[in-house]
């Protein structure tokens, strides 16, 4: 393969664009040029490579009442999108089946096994070694019940084989008084996991890297793709290569459908409020405050508080309740934060087995495909993007592929 399109500039996109081009391979990357438009600019910053568990699980299904966003909780359905969200949920149902769960399971193992990894050589590449830091997360509870609770599910659950977890000290714990109304009741630390300094600074460190081994990059909407890697742009142009790749998060299922092939992704959207007035030090890691339904992390830019699972069109307006239950849980937990703090809100791309597609299509062989990696897009980023390369050099994998095809939907 001598050439390639590119179609989606997200986290996922740069880290495959970027790996292409160091590998010899001739990008475009086409990209609608709006770096607030998705997830990978409001996200949380997260390398989670301990979240092995999909989220298509009978265990979410029963909570889901008391998950709602009526009941105080991060779970929501635009009733306005019910079109697009139920036939995704009836499929969701039949992926909560303890053997596909298992499975799911095992191949998000397999491929977060080496995530913290990837993201170091990325950076590398980018020579941004900056960009990541890997000091792990933090799971908080602010209540003696809710911490006995946490606790438990902690301990029974199964994580990344290459992650663990210990429940910090008196004198960590100390450290939250300082930046919160009191400190938490209790808290576990996981290692083999980390964070990046700010998830659009390590998009922009992989665009500029991509952008000085010459690749291009093009501002435009893909309205169609076809088989032969031809792709027609929004404004009449067309553009062709050897190969195109299929990465535009939630907006890739409308190109693939084009293709004839089926693809139950939706949009998962996230909301934040961030802060460049704080107190919280650099060296806290993301803290998620699991009663209060939040994810803290200190970035460079400042704190970000983010939160919510709502599912509907990727391009629907913000809700303004979102924003406002957000600050109530900033307002309760205390931090300093300021009055006007910037908002944001931006889709996932979930299929509903929550584990990624990823690979070339069988019925087209000049079209390869990454997308639906719903809460861990960022985390997936780069060892995606080796696969990627793998793929269009015909190499073997780093991971066996079989789980991640598109196809498992057809």
């Amino acid at each position: 393969m001598k050439s390639i399109l590119v179609i989606g500039g997200g986290v996922v996109g740069a880290a495959c664009a970027l790996r292409l081009q160091a590998a010899g391979v001739q990008v475009t990357l086409i990209d609608p040029g709006d770096k607030r438009r998705g997830a990978s600019f409001g996200n949380a910053g997260h390398i989670g490579s301990e979240q092995i568990a999909p989220w298509s699980a009978w265990g979410n299904v029963l909570r889901a009442p008391r998950s709602s966003f009526g009941a105080g909780g991060p779970l929501d359905f635009r009733w306005s999108d019910v079109a697009l969200w139920t036939p995704w949920a009836m499929r969701f149902l039949r992926a909560c089946d303890p053997v596909k769960f298992e499975r799911g399971r095992e191949a998000l193992d397999n491929l977060l096994a080496d995530s913290l990894p990837a993201w170091h050589r990325i950076a590398e590449l980018a020579q941004a070694p900056e960009i990541v830091i890997p000091h792990g997360h933090v799971t908080a509870w602010t209540t003696e019940r809710g911490a006995e609770l946490g606790l438990s599910a902690i301990a029974a659950a199964k994580w990344g084989r290459n992650s663990s977890w210990r429940e910090m000290t008196g004198a960590e714990l100390a450290r939250y008084g300082g930046v919160l109304k009191s400190a938490p009741k209790a808290a576990v630390v996981f290692s083999g996991t980390g964070q990046v300094s700010e998830p659009q600074t390590a998009r922009d460190a992989m665009l500029a890297s991509f952008a000085e081994r010459g690749g291009e990059t093009v501002v435009a909407s893909v309205v169609r793709v076809e088989a032969n890697a031809r792709v027609m742009l929004a404004d009449g142009a067309v553009r062709s290569a050897d190969a195109v790749l299929v990465c535009a998060g939630p907006w890739s299922r409308v190109l693939m459908e084009q293709l004839g092939v089926n693809t139950p992704l939706i949009g998962e959207r996230g909301y934040h409020l961030q802060s460049a007035e704080t107190n919280w030090p650099h060296d806290l890691p993301t803290t998620v405050f699991e009663e209060n339904f939040i994810a803290v992390s200190r970035f460079t830019s400042g704190l970000r508080c983010t939160s919510f699972v709502e599912f509907g069109s990727p391009d629907a307006p913000g809700d303004e309740r979102k924003w406002q239950r957000l600050r109530q849980r900033i307002d309760e937990l205390g931090m300093k934060f300021a009055a006007n703090p910037d908002r944001w809100v931006g889709s996932r791309p979930s299929l509903p087995d929550f584990v990624p597609a990823i690979g070339r299509l069988e019925r087209a062989p000049k079209v390869l495909y990454a997308f639906g990696h719903a809460h861990l897009g960022l985390t997936e980023a780069p060892i995606t993007s080796e696969i990627i390369a793998a793929i269009a050099a015909e190499k073997t994998p780093p991971v066996d592929l079989a789980p991640f095809r598109i196809e498992r939907f057809s």
